[in-house]
């Protein structure tokens, strides 16, 4: 309102001016004479109706400039508002206040909008957008990492990933989840696709969030069984502790009365003796399981993985299996850098080498073992070790990571227990599978 008085009061006085020029002129025109005064009259009326529609057409100007920035959405205009005078002043700050508002209200919209986006984008399950056409955009980092080569693609294109994987983002409707299988890697793993709807560009989009459950389930698997080892050996050795306690001693009492006269006497100091043996046996066989109820501590770090190649190398060369079995060894690139404790993952791939010698020395004349880490596309190390014996039998496929399975008359059931607690505790996978071309393949990603 303060604006608008000023401009008013000259609009009005110029609307006067402009009025009493045209009565005089219209009074002196039918009168003889006075050419002066009617071209005196005629020149204010022209300047009063040329002042009049100057500062119409400034306002307009003002006003027109102001909705096309808004229009075109160009918030950097200013509007002069100094020594303008009639209100033009007030006005130019008022478009300027204007401005102002809109710009700063753009630039609060543009960082939430980047806030919500770099939520998004760090987010750690893997977001994967759909358009109603079937094709797939990777909105966030965690997705890149996984299906790197996958945007821009329809969805039956993403069979490399899982025949599961594929049904679960094409079936699933938005609000509910599906438990699949999804090939990373070349793992298997279990994964939860949960879908939900959005509008964007007035269609109609899937936006699909992946959560791999595997490293949980395992985690979760591999607690159980620790919990029933602890309990079970306790079990065992609270049981076993008194009987072999007895059975020591009376093996020691039967040594004292056997005089060798007796045959009686001798076959039960024998019988004794022999029970002392196998209770104190049975003892250690449940004491080193013990061990397994204990999570090893991990102690993670970077390092060469062709120095690490070269260790395992000559350890396993060290090895009685190491002299007989050749083992072939390659590690691409040769600057690749692996994430982890070199320790623990040294005692899994040497068990892992050993097992696959031995295997293959009892199969095949020309037994050989290979060690082979490669990096992988997603940032991820794999390490493979194979071997040309007789593989794991199909029956048996289920069990071997079982802790006290074995497949090996001397073998303890922990080696492959104790890797797969390691790859968990490194947030990796490992599997078995036969060789294409005959034997056994132990395949860790991390």
């Amino acid at each position: 309102m303060g604006s608008r008085a000023p401009f008013v009061a000259r609009l009005a006085g110029h609307m006067l001016l402009l009025l009493a020029t045209l009565m005089a002129l219209a009074w002196f025109l039918p009168m003889p004479g006075h050419l002066a005064t009617k071209l005196l009259c005629g020149l204010l009326s022209l300047a009063a109706a040329w002042a009049l529609w100057r500062v119409v057409s400034r306002t307009n100007a003002q006003l027109t400039r102001f909705v096309s920035a808004i229009r075109h959405e160009d918030l950097t205009q200013v509007f002069p508002e100094t020594h303008q005078g009639s209100g033009f002043d007030a006005l130019g700050e008022m478009l300027n206040a204007a401005i102002r508002r809109l710009r700063d209200h753009r630039a609060a919209e543009a960082a939430e909008n980047r806030f919500a986006a770099t939520l998004v984008d760090e987010a750690p399950t893997p977001i994967l957008a759909i358009d109603p056409d079937g094709k797939v955009e990777l909105s966030n980092k965690a997705a890149r990492r996984l299906f790197g080569q996958a945007s821009g693609r329809s969805i039956s294109e993403l069979m490399p990933y899982g025949e599961g994987f594929v049904a679960a983002l094409t079936d699933v409707v938005p609000g509910d989840r599906r438990l699949c299988r999804v090939v990373l890697g070349g793992l298997p793993q279990r994964a939860m696709v949960a879908v939900t709807r959005v509008e964007r560009l007035r269609r109609t989009w899937r936006i699909a969030s992946v959560q791999i459950i595997q490293g949980e389930l395992d985690a979760a698997e591999v607690a159980t069984q620790a919990d029933l080892v602890r309990v079970l050996t306790h079990e065992i050795m609270n049981s076993m502790t008194p009987v072999t306690s007895l059975a020591e001693s009376a093996a020691g009492l039967m040594a004292e009365i056997d005089r060798g006269g007796d045959p009686a006497v001798a076959d039960a100091r024998i019988a004794v003796e022999t029970l002392a043996r196998r209770a104190s046996g049975i003892m250690h066989f449940v004491d080193s399981y013990r061990e397994f109820s204990r999570a090893p501590a991990l102690s993670r770090r970077r390092f060469r993985a062709q120095a690490w190649a070269g260790e395992l190398t000559r350890l396993y060369r060290a090895m009685p299996v190491g002299e007989a079995v050749a083992l072939d060894v390659s590690v691409l690139p040769e600057a690749l850098m692996i994430d982890g404790d070199p320790e623990l993952l040294s005692q899994v791939v040497l068990n892992l080498l050993k097992n696959g010698g031995e295997a293959a020395s009892a199969h095949t004349p020309a037994p050989r073992v290979a060690l082979a880490i490669e990096g992988l596309p997603t940032g991820r190390v794999r390490i493979l070790v194979e071997d040309n014996g007789p593989g794991v039998p199909d029956a048996s496929l289920g069990e071997i990571f079982l802790p006290f399975f074995t497949t090996k008359p001397s073998g303890t059931g922990v080696g492959l227990s104790f890797a797969r607690q390691v790859v968990l505790l490194h947030h990796g996978a490992i599997r078995y599978a036969s060789d294409p071309g005959g034997g056994g393949r132990f395949e860790i990603v991390l």
